[in-house]
């Protein structure tokens, strides 16, 4: 079963991205003793400002702002935001502007996503992480006073008309997996504000494709990050024209590794990020895909199992979804 049409969406991309193993990556866990196959979706060579997971999402919300006759993007996240460098990018290449509302105050030098925010032209709000919402709504309601046109792009990007993106994204994996002749026994990615996660679990279940989707938590405990992909994945399904519910036991999500908090690199970011970095020469970011994947190594060390239970792993696929912008920022952490 193929999925919907692309009549609402704007080009951003440079699909699809590569798929490919990691044979100097899985040569080096077997000397740890640990045999799985581990292959990767580089969702980082999206091509948007440096690639990302979220360009996938603004190619559908982009085109709905502009179906709405918008004119400018808004939107908020943390300082080092992929999904603002990529949302402020998105704007340009559509010819629209963008105002972005971060969390924090103004560091002595811009580095990492916040440098790129400012080279790509995007105007930015400071206000505290808890105020980014009021604020958004008051800049919405300013904006439209001033004559202007603003579309909102939901926190992450994660509302049906985003996660579209991923379930459009699933379809393409899909087909790779298919054109190489593998079979995989679980796909790992980083879960957060879970679009990503949801859009993949709608695309499954649309094209009929039994893969279990774990998503490695950033910030959320389980229960509640399986509420929400679940809440979202049905909400896609019914966007993308068809009737489902998902449940909580349909989503499956590890939160083991929260650590100290969102954004704070430990040693199991440091350690995963070094890892991909000196084996296959591709960089982790140390928010989302370095908690992910050190997430993952842990897990096949200590206890593969419970990827799935009761099950053996086979053959991981480890979705990308970029962020390496924001390693010139903790370069101190990182040393």
């Amino acid at each position: 079963m193929s999925i919907g049409d692309d009549s609402a969406r704007f080009p951003l991309a440079f699909l699809p991205t590569p798929l490919h193993s990691l044979p100097q990556l899985s040569a080096r866990l077997r000397t740890q003793g640990i045999t799985a196959e581990i292959w990767m979706k580089r969702d980082d060579q999206t091509g948007l400002a440096l690639g990302g997971n979220k360009t996938r999402k603004l190619e559908f919300l982009v085109g709905n702002a502009i179906s709405l006759g918008c004119d400018t993007l808004i939107t908020t996240g943390a300082v080092q935001s992929n999904h603002c460098r990529q949302t402020a990018a998105a704007a340009r290449r559509a010819g629209l502007a963008c105002h972005l509302v971060l969390g924090g105050t103004p560091p002595e030098v811009a580095n990492g996503n916040l440098l790129l925010d400012n080279l790509l032209g995007a105007e930015i709000h400071w206000t505290t992480r808890e105020n980014r919402l009021p604020r958004l709504s008051e800049l919405e309601a300013e904006l439209l006073t001033a004559g202007r046109r603003p579309y909102f792009v939901t926190y992450g990007g994660s509302d049906p008309v985003g996660a579209t993106g991923y379930a459009k994204a699933l379809e393409e994996l899909r087909d790779q997996v298919q054109q190489v002749g593998i079979e995989l026994g679980v796909i790992i990615v980083a879960s957060s504000s879970g679009g990503t996660q949801a859009g993949l679990v709608a695309g499954a279940w649309q094209t009929g494709w039994d893969v279990p989707i774990v998503g490695i938590s950033i910030d959320a405990v389980k229960t509640d990050l399986q509420s929400t992909v679940a809440d979202l994945a049905t909400r896609t399904a019914s966007h993308m024209g068809s009737r489902h519910t998902f449940t909580v036991d349909d989503i499956h999500v590890d939160d083991n590794y929260l650590g100290a908090g969102y954004g704070v690199m430990g040693d199991l970011e440091r350690e995963a990020i070094k890892l991909m970095a000196q084996t296959e020469g591709i960089l982790l970011d140390p928010v989302y895909t370095g908690r992910a994947f050190g997430g993952l190594i842990d897990i096949l060390r200590h206890n593969p199992h419970r990827l799935l239970p009761g099950e053996p792993p086979g053959r991981i696929l480890f979705w990308h979804t970029g962020g390496a912008p924001a390693l010139f920022a903790y370069a101190d952490d990182l040393r």
